[in-house]
């Protein structure tokens, strides 16, 4: 907010910029739709952010959920808001055993969503939430009612160990009637996949080989060091690096290793510091880009000073704090 203090700001920054801003925050995309949505302002509605529903889910990376959210608590609009609490809450007062993924299922739960914003100035539902406060108009209580319910997840109807005896839903609730609280709700199992990578922090002359990660993929435009993903199991790491750089290194350390988590993604991550003479270049090709590319696709050397001022990916940010200290 200090950098970039308007819309016009985030639409005219640089990318480099709106990434290293938001490093270690995971889930890039969303800073990328973040400034492809303020461009999208500053063209098509002179710089204000747009009050329409419509308006706001035509911006890049606003979806229903964070629509209704904007339009609702900014606006004070009658639109349905539906987050992981809003399912957590609306699946066990109503009961609904099947999985809220699903797509029917899915679509019950947002008319309920609607149909309870729609009625929000009923006193049998929403003065058991939010009871209104002395002069309060009621006008705004679908606001109320939206912002009650996902606190009410938050805080009380939580995935586990709901506070189920001072809830002000209780009385409300099918599945605290039946029992089924540690049931609802039934997202299914959830499978995860395990993956390794090697990475190689390469050193000549006090600086380090780093790429910049193209555009399309996971990590778009983030920082760090080569590194290939090991799909076989056990691997020799000399020979990796043989097949990667058409050379084999004099020596390979083992320098850290770092377990992190994406998505459905449990990824180990082992670094190897790879010391290098003056004379040797290691350019990298093949999979880690091609002799003859713009350097930003091969790599380039880079002090620890320099490539601290740059976005890296969280896990390589880790491994040079290794080379820091």
């Amino acid at each position: 907010m200090r950098e970039l203090p308007t819309i016009k700001a985030v639409a005219n920054a640089s990318p480099d910029k709106i990434h290293k801003l938001w490093e270690g925050l995971g889930y890039y995309t969303r800073v990328r739709n973040l400034q492809k949505a303020a461009r999208q302002i500053v063209e098509k509605h002179g710089g204000t952010f747009p009050k329409n529903f419509d308006d706001v889910l035509a911006l890049p990376g606003i979806g229903r959920y964070t629509a209704g959210a904007i339009c609702s608590v900014a606006f004070n609009q009658p639109v349905p808001v539906l987050d992981g609490n809003v399912i957590r809450v609306l699946t066990r007062i109503f009961g609904i055993g099947e999985n809220p993924r699903e797509k029917e299922t899915n679509a019950r739960l947002w008319q309920l969503a609607e149909e309870l914003v729609g009625r929000a100035a009923c006193s049998r539902f929403i003065g058991v939430l939010c009871p209104p406060r002395r002069g309060e108009d009621t006008a705004p209580y679908h606001s109320f009612l939206n912002q009650s319910l996902m606190e009410l997840g938050a805080l009380i109807c939580t995935p586990r160990n709901a506070k189920c005896k001072i809830c002000p839903a209780q009385k409300l609730c099918v599945a605290f009637r039946e029992n089924r609280v540690a049931e609802l709700p039934n997202l299914g199992r959830r499978t995860t996949t395990t993956r390794r990578f090697i990475a190689f922090v390469i050193e000549r002359n006090g600086k380090f080989l780093v790429r910049q990660r193209p555009a399309g993929i996971v990590n778009a435009r983030l920082w760090e060091f080569p590194n290939v993903e090991c799909v076989n199991g056990e691997a020799d790491v000399k020979q990796i690096f043989k097949t990667i750089f058409s050379t084999k290194p004099a020596k390979i350390q083992p320098l850290c290793t770092i377990k992190h988590s994406i998505t459905r993604y449990r990824i180990t991550l082992e670094a190897f510091r790879v010391p290098l003479g003056g004379a040797s270049s290691a350019r990298p090709h093949n999979k880690i880009g091609r002799r003859g590319t713009p350097p930003s696709e091969i790599g380039v050397w880079l002090s620890l000073v320099k490539l601290d001022s740059l976005a890296l990916a969280s896990a390589h940010r880790k491994i040079m704090r290794r080379l820091q200290y």
